[in-house]
């Protein structure tokens, strides 16, 4: 899958190309032990069972990643997690953002099954994983659901509640750096309320010591549900 970014570096910015040919999610990649706990009991509120360990790695199709501001899904079950999205590029580490946009409904009969079957949106921008590695732990996340047409903080937190790119690539591959082609999403934070769906997400990463940040927001358009 042929993604386009904006490579943004010392205010120059660099259009560049990837071929993501494998595209892994961290699941429960917190920290410390009561984030996860945290997140597992968000879910498991809505019936998803426990994890077998945590972190764990879901291979998923590579088909399902997509820069455009418009994915479609079956019903309304669905909802997006803001994530670090990390991949090699000219042997340099690279991020920007996506979404782990999930079926709710289907992830209570199987996790692995529920993140297959949602398009998996990514950001236009990225930076140099370089220029924010001594940072990393300042960096946040949020993202917004729209309510009644009214934009609502749905998820903050800082990268320091997750565990490090490197260190989950580590754990993945039991090397120090991603395969070329292989591209990962790097965990999640809590929500604020329930788990819930929306008809346009939008998140944010936010670094607050070199005062930037990337963006990305997209639509989902709901398709009928029929048997």
């Amino acid at each position: 899958m042929n993604l386009l970014f904006d490579l943004i570096n010392n205010n120059t910015v660099t259009k560049i190309q990837t071929n993501i040919e494998q595209m892994i999610i961290a699941g429960w990649a917190g920290r410390d032990h009561a984030a996860i706990e945290h997140h597992i009991e968000e879910l498991a509120a809505i019936g998803v069972p426990r994890p077998s360990s945590v972190p764990l790695f879901y291979r998923v199709s590579n088909q399902l990643l997509t820069q455009d501001s418009i994915v479609q899904m079956v019903g309304n079950e669905g909802s997006g997690e803001v994530e670090v999205f990390v991949f090699m590029h000219n042997d340099q580490l690279l991020i920007s953002l996506t979404s782990d946009h999930t079926d709710r409904g289907l992830e209570t009969v199987s996790v692995a099954l529920s993140k297959q079957v949602c398009s998996k949106p990514v950001g236009r921008q990225a930076w140099l994983f370089s220029d924010v590695a001594a940072h990393w732990d300042q960096l946040i996340i949020e993202s917004y659901v729209y309510e009644n047409g009214i934009q609502v903080l749905y998820q903050s937190g800082p990268l320091s509640a997750l565990l490090p790119p490197l260190d989950l690539i580590s754990r993945y591959t039991n090397k120090g750096t991603l395969p070329k082609g292989t591209a990962m999403s790097c965990g999640t934070v809590g929500t604020r309320g329930a788990i819930r769906p929306s008809p346009l997400f939008e998140m944010r990463l936010i670094d607050p010591v070199r005062k930037c940040e990337l963006t990305h927001r997209y639509e989902v358009e709901l398709l009928d549900k029929v048997s």
